[in-house]
């Protein structure tokens, strides 16, 4: 298991390995997450938005829904 030593200011390292195995680039965000009796780092993507780009892409649409909606009240009145 690599090491990583803590500096007077508090930071740390990664190891040179672990950085290459998860992608982390210089400029990256990772989550430090206390969980009780370790800490935890979660990288995460590169470009959050383009890992989102799509996420949605599929489903019903509710702006089309809300149209139909729209016309059948006009229809009743």
């Amino acid at each position: 298991m690599p090491a990583a030593k803590v500096s007077v200011k508090g930071q740390i390292v990664l190891p040179a390995e672990l950085r290459r195995r998860h992608g982390i680039r210089p400029g990256m965000t990772v989550q430090v997450v206390d969980a009780a009796d370790h800490i935890v780092i979660i990288v995460g993507p590169a470009d959050p938005t383009r890992e989102l780009r799509g996420l949605l892409k599929g489903g019903d649409s509710l702006t089309d829904a809300l149209l139909a909606e729209r016309r059948a009240e006009r229809a009743r009145e």
